[in-house]
């Protein structure tokens, strides 16, 4: 497909098939142009994990006290801080170093904005940590919370670091008798919100398994039919697909720059990495060598990916899937917000891999 073609996603280091008149634009941008190719020549995913002694990039208790709980496992009694000194290596080239002041200037009087469940509350709370961090003296900050929306300002720079709490992106809502319907093919509530946010950094997929107590909805919707369930996969497509229409019509690339977090993934079958006898992620303190996870990738990755390719606006995938399942060891395991009852083999150690997800953001957009 030539540069007129409709597709708009950015696999980094796949590819790279933008509208014309988004093209267009950034040839005038000469700067923005230049990154992008970059970005294209290099896969910033394919990698390695590699020992680094000067990482981690912040202390989780000293220059960052504002760390929630949930992700502070060194407070909640970890003592073992090799996975806290890992950096990630692409094969092919070298990722820029975090720096938090000049991504502060970067972002001057701008919005970035998480949409997502915990996961991106996870990446939102690592990325409000490393500007924190790394600006000395320590940057003035306030954090507020209305509903959903929790929203981090650098007061100095005018930068704000929101996160929205919208763990399907489509629309869940109560509604009479019916009870709590998650309606696949509807985005009103969170949408509005999401209108001319310069970075939107959206996530959606560990809560469309959950059943019993913790399934959140009685009924899914799709075209005015109620059902009282179906194939989860189906589901998470077209709850997909209903927000890439939603992208398609509302963004407008000159205001807003989309990304998509990928497929964060766990680990609860030691099997997968060629440990048949671990059955969580309880005492695993190294990466897995190497640059491919014996266990192969999770359906939902596909899945995202056929979705992404047919949105026509530009929306770059955070493809963190595959260096995420190399770090077995990054869990907060039983140093979580449950602790020996509540194993968190799903969620990420703060300093820990999301860092790296925001050093992967923080060299697409600088």
């Amino acid at each position: 497909m030539g540069l007129g073609g409709r597709r708009g996603l950015s696999l980094v280091g796949f590819p790279l098939l933008i509208p014309l008149g988004v093209f267009l634009a950034l040839a005038l941008d000469g700067n923005k142009l230049s990154s992008m190719a970059a970005a294209v020549r290099c896969d910033l995913f394919r990698g390695r994990w590699v020992m680094d002694p000067s990482y981690p990039l912040y202390n989780n208790s000293a220059s960052c006290p504002f760390i929630e709980r949930e992700f502070s496992c060194i407070h909640n009694g970890r003592s073992d801080l090799l996975y806290t000194h890992y950096r990630w290596q692409p094969l092919s080239c070298n990722l820029s170093r975090f720096n938090g002041q000049a991504f502060l200037e970067k972002l001057r009087g701008k919005t970035v904005m998480f949409v997502g469940d915990s996961l991106s509350r996870n990446q939102w709370q690592s990325l409000t940590c490393m500007l924190h961090s790394s600006v000395r003296p320590a940057p003035r900050f306030n954090i507020t919370r209305e509903g959903d929306v929790s929203t981090f300002t650098f007061t100095d720079y005018g930068v704000r670091i929101m996160l929205d709490r919208n763990v399907f992106l489509v629309d869940l809502v109560k509604q009479g008798a019916a009870g709590r319907i998650l309606k696949l093919d509807s985005i009103q509530l969170g949408g509005k919100l999401w209108l001319n946010t310069d970075f939107l950094i959206f996530n959606t997929w560990h809560w469309w398994n959950r059943r019993g107590p913790a399934q959140p909805w009685d009924y899914i919707e799709v075209g005015k039919k109620l059902y009282k369930d179906m194939d989860r996969m189906v589901a998470f497509e077209t709850a997909l697909r209903t927000w890439g229409r939603w992208v398609d019509l509302n963004i407008d690339p000159s205001k807003s720059t989309v990304f998509f977090q990928g497929i964060s993934p766990s680990h609860y079958n030691g099997t997968l990495w060629g440990e048949p006898e671990a059955k969580s992620c309880i005492g695993q303190k190294e990466p897995l060598p190497g640059s491919t996870y014996p266990g192969g990738l999770p359906p939902a990755v596909g899945v995202l990916k056929s979705v992404l390719r047919n949105i026509s606006k530009p929306v770059t995938l955070l493809d963190v899937t595959n260096l995420s399942l190399l770090r077995k060891d990054g869990h907060p395991s039983i140093y979580g917000l449950g602790g020996r009852t509540g194993i968190d083999c799903s969620h990420w150690c703060l300093a820990g891999v999301p860092d790296t997800w925001n050093e992967i953001l923080y060299n697409l957009i600088l």
